[in-house]
């Protein structure tokens, strides 16, 4: 008789088991899909290709931001992030009140909308080691930015991280990021 109880038990014990397993994947089946909206900073300010790096570099600091769209006849042409500016000028010589953004911006621009899941997005930023995102409306309007940290506070972001931490990690092993 306690062959057949401990039978009994392993299968009361297994049945619970899937019905715990079947109700976790039900729930997450059911998840609410997070829209880029709700977790991006709306507070956004551009710079024109013409501006000079001293004043970019002025806005970055007054904003409190390393991350600045370019934005020139309506159309976002291209990012340029504090260490572009360090990289692509301030280490080449370049006058800071003479050099202009367009010679220090990254011209190929990744951008999501605002009514993506943000799920996928966060593959995105990770699959191509994006650290801050223009965030655009389905007219092609800018109306923010998404950054790791807007994740972070909304979300589990450790696997976004350490994919760009870990591919950039090699990047350096190689001999650094591509800067031109």
């Amino acid at each position: 008789n306690a062959e057949y109880g401990g039978r009994f038990n392993n299968r009361i014990t297994s049945i619970f088991t899937w019905k715990a397993v079947g109700i976790r994947s039900l729930h997450a089946s059911f998840a609410i899909q997070q829209k880029v909206s709700t977790v991006m900073s709306k507070k956004v300010e551009l710079v024109s290709p013409d501006t000079s790096i001293k004043e970019a570099a002025i806005k970055m600091r007054d904003i409190d931001t390393g991350f600045l769209p370019v934005g020139q006849n309506d159309k976002i042409v291209g990012t340029v992030t504090d260490r572009d500016i360090v990289i692509r000028s301030v280490a080449k010589g370049t006058d800071p009140s003479k050099g202009k953004v367009s010679d220090a911006m990254s011209p190929d621009v990744a951008y999501c909308f605002e009514d993506q899941d943000v799920e996928e997005v966060k593959k995105m930023m990770g699959d191509k080691q994006i650290r801050r995102l223009p965030v655009m409306n389905r007219q092609k309007r800018l109306v923010g930015v998404l950054s790791l940290g807007d994740l972070a506070q909304s979300s589990d972001v450790g696997n976004v991280t350490s994919k760009i931490s870990e591919d950039t990690g090699k990047a350096r092993q190689v001999g650094g990021a591509k800067h031109p």
